[in-house]
């Protein structure tokens, strides 16, 4: 695990390596443990070291092929690379370390741009053919790995995060103002922009060949694909082969030369994957996050979890850690955080930067549940909303509406009225359609619908949640693991059939038909569900009061904090007149928003603290 960053000029200039050495220092933080740069002509690569696998020199980056022709900038971890090492050695490639980033290369000089769908895990990399002059980019088939790029002023550049790009004098932060509406109306990023203008992220399980005249192509080499199968198997069989490939993606997962602990929320997913964890390790750390509630009212009064984590630990016999967070631990970490995350996305992320923070003081790896909800069906509420429709299009209104997280389309005018003209070509509903590059044009069935919803989420939600994750974890030199985003695993979660997954299909077409009055409660109370196939398997790893437990969310009890103890910090920074973010937005439509909330009159905690986490951003990377 690792952080990479490069440089390919197209006027033949020599890449520079202290241009190079500042680009890898705005990173160090994700590897502490080494640093490489490597120059060829116009071409650059540096690398910073977290040792995870083969501690010795032999890991060192950038990485070369016996024969000198490819060379390697490798940032994650492949957990089939023992068994590819083998395949290589019988085709003649030679190894001098126990790397996975050495076989990730040969497996590129062997195969090519076929490499890759061989790969299991989490990676992004650049590899430069020496021979061809020719630069690749790859990242995995989920996206848990980040890898930004620019073409600018003659000069394409990439790196594992946006700050690496602004340490190289040529390239300068500035607003993307049509990032910036499609951030405020999802909170996150459907497409590759970033609220950088000219910086783009890579799209998950995509690669991008550059040539040194900058002549370059993108290539998506897998995508998800949730089916219903055409004979399905019985519940049972589905119930062994999950328990199977869960059980074999866990111990997968544990393959290090480091300890590896594992974040345990109380909840089923981060459970099941430490409880199988423990099986296998002599013993094993686990870390929570929770929050004092003194302050709190309402629903938010369920946020803490330490009670059941501490339980389950008490069951799986780890050894454990906590941290409380109270309402002023968001302010005092902003400034770190926007300096590490660079851009928000999906909700909240300040509990994780803390959760990492903890874990990293006892190791180098953790293992996380992230996924368990996007591949088995964990947010039903969500999916039901749109599981009975007139056609396509009319799926993608509803589903649209309830997706508008921030700002709904009847204050989207009012709000970006300072750049109207620069945001007037751009139809957020477009963009959320976009996501669906291919769909059936005939969905007649609500599994069909659902399975559509699960391939968006999985798309962005999910996405959103491991750049999250990745910047957070690295801030602190840490690695995330996630087994349940293990390729056979996944494989297999795409063709499991929705009524596995979700009960009362039936019920619930009926109920939504007549959506109002008291039969908006039943619907919800009998679509709060989710997960029935992975609940049943996990059954035999933890108990079924966790099995059973309805889905909670990591999130802090903003709503409260920010009417009552953060009141005048949200006040200071977004309802004074002279905020950064009013050079984009609307001030008067933007502080009548926010008072609905500090007011009761509106619950907008996700505006706030998206609005919060901007303009700490605009006072961490100052734009023109």
């Amino acid at each position: 695990m690792c952080g990479l960053a490069g440089v390919l000029n197209s006027n033949s200039e020599p890449a520079s390596v202290i241009r190079l050495q500042a680009m890898t220092n705005a990173i160090a933080h994700r590897g502490p443990d080494g640093e490489g740069h490597f120059i060829d002509g116009p071409l650059g690569l540096g690398h910073r070291r977290l040792a995870i696998i083969d501690l010795s020199p032999a890991g060192h980056q950038p990485m070369e092929t016996s024969d000198g022709r490819y060379v390697i900038a490798y940032n994650g971890e492949v957990y089939n690379f023992q068994e590819l090492r083998q395949e290589l050695e019988a085709q003649g490639r030679q190894f001098h370390s126990r790397t996975d980033s050495e076989v990730v290369l040969n497996a590129y000089a062997e195969w090519g741009a076929k490499a890759l769908n061989k790969l299991n895990g989490m990676f992004a990399f650049a590899i430069w053919d020496r021979k061809e002059r020719q630069l690749f980019l790859a990242r995995d088939r989920y996206g848990i790995k980040p890898l930004y790029y620019t073409l600018t002023n003659g000069l394409f550049a990439f790196a594992s995060e946006i700050k690496a790009l602004f340490a190289h004098p040529d390239i300068k932060p500035r607003m993307d103002k049509k990032g910036l509406l499609e951030y405020l109306t999802f909170q996150n990023f459907f497409t590759d922009r970033t609220l950088f203008s000219d910086i783009q992220l890579l799209p998950a399980g995509t690669y991008m060949a550059v040539d040194e005249s900058h002549a370059f192509k993108t290539t998506r080499y897998w995508d998800y694909s949730f089916t219903e199968p055409e004979s399905p198997a019985n519940e049972q069989e589905y119930i062994e082969e999950l328990s199977r490939l869960f059980s074999q993606a866990v111990s997968r997962q544990l393959v290090s030369d480091v300890e590896v602990g594992a974040y345990l929320s109380g909840g089923m997913d981060s459970g099941s994957v430490t409880a199988l964890a423990a099986q296998e390790l002599p013993y094993i750390r686990t870390f929570t996050t929770g929050f004092d509630l003194n302050s709190v009212s309402g629903i938010e009064l369920g946020f803490d979890e330490r009670a059941k984590a501490e339980h389950m630990s008490y069951l799986l016999k780890t050894e454990h850690y906590e941290m409380v967070l109270k309402a002023g631990d968001m302010e005092r970490i902003m400034p770190q955080l926007a300096y590490h995350m660079e851009e928000p996305r999906v909700g909240q992320s300040y509990p994780n930067y803390y959760a990492a923070k903890l874990a990293s003081k006892f190791g180098k790896v953790v293992l996380s549940g992230t996924g368990g909800d996007e591949l088995f069906a964990g947010y039903p509420w969500r999916y039901y909303r749109a599981v009975v429709n007139d056609d396509f299009d009319h799926y993608i209104d509803k589903y649209y509406s309830f997706w508008q997280r921030l700002i709904p389309n009847q204050d989207i005018k009012r709000v970006f009225k300072p750049i109207a003209n620069d945001v007037e070509d751009v139809w957020t509903r477009d963009i959320f359609k976009s996501v669906f590059v291919e769909h059936a044009d005939q969905l007649t069935r609500p599994e069909d619908y659902i399975n559509h919803s699960l391939y968006f989420e999985a798309k962005t939600f999910m996405h959103g949640l491991l750049v999250v994750e990745d910047k957070l974890s690295m801030a602190h030199g840490l690695e995330t693991r996630v087994p349940f985003l293990d390729n056979d695993l996944v494989d297999f979660a795409m063709k499991v059939p929705v009524s596995l997954k979700l009960g009362n299909l039936g019920e619930v077409v009926r109920l939504n038909e007549n959506d109002a009055g008291r039969k908006t409660q039943q619907y919800f109370q009998k679509t709060k569900d989710g997960k029935l196939l992975l609940r049943k398997a996990m059954k035999r790893y933890i108990p079924s009061e966790v099995t059973e437990r309805e889905k909670q969310g990591f999130s802090a009890p903003d709503a409260s904090w920010f009417r009552g103890e953060s009141i005048d910090y949200v006040r200071n920074r977004i309802i004074r007149n002279d905020a950064y973010i009013y050079n984009y937005l609307d001030r008067e439509a933007v502080q009548n928003l926010v008072e609905d909330h500090l007011q009761g009159k509106a619950n907008r905690r996700l505006l706030i603290w998206s609005l919060l986490s901007i303009e700490e951003m605009l006072n961490t990377f100052p734009m023109k």
